[in-house]
């Protein structure tokens, strides 16, 4: 099944004139668009996939119902599964279809209708059967898409890659208020988010970009949150500004997350919580663990004063970094993942929120005790990260790929259960991919800092774009795309650079 592509191409076309891409059209005119949030789907298993849309307008009725159709052409000639969902006002008139009894590993196309009006057409797919044996797995990774630093030109271009999922790994919204004028290159007329309503809009300006609607529309993706959907460096019910109505806060941004994206019925939020971390196996290839770094971790050691969230600290300060109770996805994931890890297929991928490698910004000495680390991300718990490793070199977990985002830059690295120790052998290897648009640190600061950490093979901080896949039995090939400038709607993408992972060898190598 191949995307006509012509159609794809002279939407992107009309994308950087401004208008929205030819795909995306709707079969009739009104007055106002109900699917101007355009449409999406996700979480694909062999049998189903997730089809989702949100009705648009300010005079929409309580409850609406909302018609889908799932075909095996493009045309829409060979209806495979239709359905009707109804659009509820309680969650803000989103649609999260289901359809069932789906053939593995094939493409689909859908579409929707309400109140007078067709959607947008999308494709879609399956996953492969558990004990299918699959030569290949297309993906990509990408995160981190502040809307007001940048242009979606990364989402232009991602939507013409032959993508089986798009992996996204978490800030798909920001809850900043506007960026300094300085750094902006879009506006957002609002302050800095808190309540359901303030989300909710957020989410829609984010996705009112036609280059993400198309990124959406061109394969199934899936999802992991990290702060900014919520808030800045928040750990579990801790918010960054220690603030005593957090649980609310975080409540409303996990509804609001759960109503704008591809995510299916039974992960709705209750309580406040909302399970995040699951599997997907594609066929005898591989396995996908989507991890959820932020709802269950311990709260961040050393913070800034009066504050939560993240520091930057050497350990001989900071002696509770190094206390080995801590962890950043709870005890039950931990045990989740531990017990979850394949040994019958060549690849374990782990889809997680930031950078695993050791990262010390300075050079570890008996002086710093071991170094300098932010305590943010896996060096703010480098305990946990140790049992994560150890069990993945106790049990010779094959194939271990983590991919990361988050931190605004391009890493490739060696993973090691002892970094401090030469001798010690490389388990695993990372991905952790540049933002979409959000800025980076300086670059130099990266490169002086390689130098105290020999198991990172790349790191560069000025680029922003996405890291396409390819992956079979024998190897995975990793290429880092990168914009010339962010900051242009029309920028053209280059591979930036080539890594690869063989089967049965962990560690990076030049591509």
């Amino acid at each position: 099944m191949r995307w006509r592509r012509r159609h794809l191409l002279a939407g992107l076309t009309a994308l950087s004139a401004g208008a929205a891409p030819a795909f995306l059209r709707h079969a009739r005119a009104a007055d106002t668009p109900r699917f101007a949030l355009g449409i999406a789907s996700g979480q694909p298993q062999s049998r189903t996939v997730v089809l989702w849309t949100m009705l648009t307008g300010a005079d929409l009725p309580p409850q609406a119902a909302v018609a889908w159709e799932l075909a095996e052409d493009e045309a829409f000639q060979r209806i495979a599964a239709r359905g009707s969902e109804a659009a509820r006002v309680e969650d803000h008139h989103a649609v999260h279809a289901e359809p069932q009894g789906l053939a593995p590993d094939r493409w689909y196309w859908y579409r929707f209708t309400a109140l007078g009006q067709q959607s947008a057409a999308g494709r879609t797919r399956t996953a492969p059967a558990a004990d299918a044996r699959v030569q290949q797995l297309r993906y990509a990774i990408s995160s981190c898409q502040r809307y007001d630093v940048g242009h979606y030109a990364a989402w232009r271009h991602a939507a013409t890659e032959p993508l089986d999922l798009m992996v996204f790994l978490g800030d798909y919204i920001y809850e900043y208020g506007a960026a300094p004028a300085a750094s902006a290159v879009r506006a957002i007329h609002s302050g800095r988010v808190r309540t359901l309503a303030d989300y909710r809009a957020r989410y829609a300006l984010h996705k009112s970009d036609p280059a993400l609607q198309a990124a959406h529309a061109a394969a199934p993706w899936l999802l992991v949150w990290d702060d900014h959907e919520v808030e800045n460096d928040y750990a579990s019910l801790q918010g960054e500004f220690l603030q005593a109505d957090f649980a609310a806060q975080r409540a409303a941004a996990y509804q609001a997350y759960w109503e704008h994206l591809p995510l299916p019925k039974a992960a709705r939020p209750v309580n406040g919580e909302m399970r995040m971390h699951g599997r997907l196996d594609w066929g005898q290839l591989a396995r996908i663990h989507l991890l959820d770094d932020r709802q269950m971790r311990d709260a961040q050691v050393c913070p800034k004063p009066g504050r939560g969230g993240s520091n930057t600290v050497r350990v001989a300060d900071c002696p509770g970094l190094m206390d080995h109770r801590r962890t950043l996805l709870g005890a039950e994931q931990e045990r989740w993942l531990a017990d979850g890890w394949t040994s019958d297929r060549p690849w374990n991928l782990v889809a997680q929120q930031t950078l695993m490698a050791r990262f010390s910004w300075e050079e570890p000495s008996a002086a710093n005790q071991g170094g300098m680390y932010w305590t943010d991300g896996w060096d703010g718990y480098p305990a946990a990260r140790r049992r994560l490793l150890q069990t993945v070199a106790d049990k010779r977990v094959p194939g271990v790929v983590v991919l990361g985002g988050d931190v605004h830059a391009n890493y490739v690295a060696d993973l090691k259960v002892d970094f401090d120790d030469p001798r010690s052998p490389v388990i695993a290897s990372e991905f952790c991919g540049t933002s979409i648009t959000s800025l980076g640190l300086d670059t130099a600061r990266l490169t002086a800092a390689r130098a105290f950490n020999p198991h990172v093979h790349f790191a560069r901080s000025d680029q922003r774009g996405y890291v396409r896949f390819q992956l079979t039995p024998q190897a995975l090939q990793g290429e880092l795309m990168v914009l010339d400038n962010a900051r242009d709607a029309a920028s053209a993408i280059q591979v930036g650079a080539r890594y690869a992972v063989a089967a049965g060898q962990p560690g990076i190598q030049r591509g």
